[in-house]
């Protein structure tokens, strides 16, 4: 059996697990998600943690009892501490702005690039080259933070783009004549 799937899902005070039928629905201090849990996977609760476990004994059965068991994790974590992605942009003229629900990005094209942030996301720019993303949904963060660096992904030869913080750019030695 999948050795994930064989340890429960601790849930911290102040988060409010609802489980109706394979409907299950978490809410917390930053937000509230829901999520239909797959029907060869079984759920249970305590009042303090929730145990995932395959209804029948089958190799995709349990497989998809750890992915549900990670999903929920994930979904505790996201609706109690949050979820938060950070973006660099490198280059001479690179810069960003955060006005409202929209995004504005100068990544040296002729025009420039707006983003609609997407509800659930909340999008900080401390400063003209960093670009913070937080949510509760750990999936729509990294969704969102993969759209924006999208826009120009960091190239090999001048490191030039937008990266994640944590992200290294193995660089090029240019053409020599």
């Amino acid at each position: 059996m999948s050795r994930i799937a064989n340890q429960p899902v601790v849930i911290p005070k102040g988060v409010d697990v609802t489980l109706d039928g394979q409907e299950l629905s978490i809410k917390g201090s930053k937000g509230n998600l829901s999520w239909r849990i797959h029907d060869t996977v079984e759920v249970e609760m305590d009042s303090s943690e929730v145990r995932v476990r395959p209804r029948i004994n089958a190799k995709k059965a349990v497989a998809m009892a750890g992915t549900m068991r990670a999903l929920i994790n994930n979904m505790v974590t996201g609706v109690s501490q949050g979820f938060e992605k950070k973006l660099l942009l490198q280059g001479v003229g690179y810069r960003a702005q955060a006005q409202g629900k929209k995004l504005n990005l100068t990544l040296g094209f002729s025009h420039p690039v707006v983003y609609e942030v997407p509800e659930g996301v909340t999008i900080e720019t401390p400063s003209q080259t960093e670009i913070v993303i937080k949510g509760a949904d750990k999936q729509q963060v990294g969704q969102v933070a993969a759209e924006i660096r999208s826009y120009r992904p960091p190239e090999p030869y001048k490191g030039k783009g937008i990266r994640y913080a944590d992200e290294h750019v193995v660089r090029k030695e240019a053409k020599k004549k």
